[in-house]
């Protein structure tokens, strides 16, 4: 799984990056400052089922916090996309091909209105204009990537009778498009039975609603405690209804987050407070409290980062946060308590998991035992979130 940072240049792709990663990339107030995209590790929150089983975890991968697991997934922050980036405007080229291989998008906004739509400084900039745009350029894309090959590609889908779901996602496997979500936007769009005699009005319909269900973005609202930020915000909700949009500011998560590994501070990501472990000098102190007053106590999800990271792999893509355990033993060889958990795709079975643990445990599954119930699964059983399993194989 790969969530992919987008937006134009200069909204702060960047610094929510290294805010989620607390990787060195460069940030700076000029376009394009991203060239190359960078790959970093952030994490989703979950509740650690330490807690029902009145233990400590020790994690292998990630880490806990006050009873969070924060469970690692993959961010990548590209260059900004400007508008005609599909036509190769800007870094649109390079922009749009490092995004293939994203399963969802943030979608970056500078909600203060202080960028226009290349970036640069400007003042009352309209947030909706880039919303628009960035949505416009990514349908654009995957139309042309359709385009390109659809008049071959569904003569001879329709000559040889294939099933065009089957089809389209093993020609777009590239795209990470899924049978299932082919399957979905034929059925939305009413299209003619036979692709081939489709007309471009058709393709450009479906290969649009194709990029949103492959591709499905959530919007965060960057800088909204900067002047005019918040107000913006509501007129992005009344304008976008339907679209996810979460208010943010990277820059605070970043400064606490940078207090936090330095040992100044106590806190945990997605937290709307923290406590002070050391003494500050007074810049110190007065940034810290500007931060605590202008947006953990102000906005609903304090920073925001973490909460629209877990919104996309949750609610967006809809993953599952999973524990290998055993009935009785919660340890594993190394005697590590609780050491796992893993994030699986919606739907997936108990023996899904046992294949996703080892081939082996697939292939020799028996049954499955809920560590928590002790009740014993079948291969069929469908995971539910933060569930504890252990597989029994022969």
């Amino acid at each position: 799984m790969l969530i992919g940072l987008v937006g134009k240049p200069s909204v702060g792709k960047s610094t929510f990056f290294k805010a989620a990663t607390l990787a060195e990339v460069e940030i700076a107030s000029y376009p394009f400052t991203t060239i190359k995209a960078n790959h970093g590790v952030g994490y989703v929150k979950v509740d650690c089922i330490e807690k029902e089983f009145n233990v400590k975890c020790n994690p292998n991968h990630g880490f806990c916090l006050n009873g969070n697991r924060f469970v690692p997934i993959d961010l990548m922050d590209v260059a900004g996309l400007v508008p005609g980036a599909s036509e190769g405007k800007g870094l649109g080229n390079q922009f749009l091909d490092d995004l293939r291989q994203a399963d969802a998008f943030i979608h970056l906004v500078d909600i203060s209105g202080t960028t226009d739509s290349e970036g640069k400084p400007v003042k009352n900039h309209n947030p909706a204009d880039d919303v628009r745009f960035l949505e416009d350029e990514l349908n654009k894309w995957y139309f042309k990537i359709l385009m390109k090959i659809w008049p071959s590609f569904s003569r001879k889908v329709d000559i040889e009778r294939r099933k065009l779901s089957e089809a389209v996602a093993k020609q777009f496997s590239g795209l990470k498009v899924k049978e299932d979500q082919v399957k979905e936007v034929l059925l939305k769009i009413n299209a003619s039975p036979k692709s081939s005699q489709w007309s471009e009005f058709e393709l450009r319909n479906f290969s649009f609603e194709l990029r949103k269900i492959s591709k499905p973005m959530i919007l965060a609202a960057n800088k909204v405690d900067i002047e005019n930020g918040f107000e913006n915000y509501e007129k992005l909700k009344k304008e976008f209804p339907n679209l996810l949009i979460i208010p943010c500011s990277a820059d605070s998560e970043l400064a606490l987050r940078q207090a936090s590994k330095a040992g100044l501070i106590e806190y945990t990501p997605g937290e709307k407070d923290f406590k002070i472990l050391k003494d500050l000098n007074e810049k110190q102190k007065r940034a810290l409290e500007e931060i605590r007053e202008n947006v953990l106590s102000k906005f609903e999800f304090g920073t925001g980062v973490q909460k629209i990271l877990n919104t996309a792999v949750f609610d967006l893509l809809r993953y599952l946060p999973i524990f290998p355990a055993g009935a009785n033993k919660l340890g594993d060889s190394k005697g590590n308590i609780l050491p796992d958990c893993f994030l699986l795709p919606p739907g997936s079975t108990a023996l899904d998991f046992a294949y996703f643990l080892h081939t082996d445990f697939g292939k020799n599954f028996i049954k499955a035992i809920n560590a928590k119930t002790k009740m014993i699964l079948g291969k069929d059983y469908k995971l539910k979130p933060r569930d504890a399993l252990e597989i029994i194989t022969r």
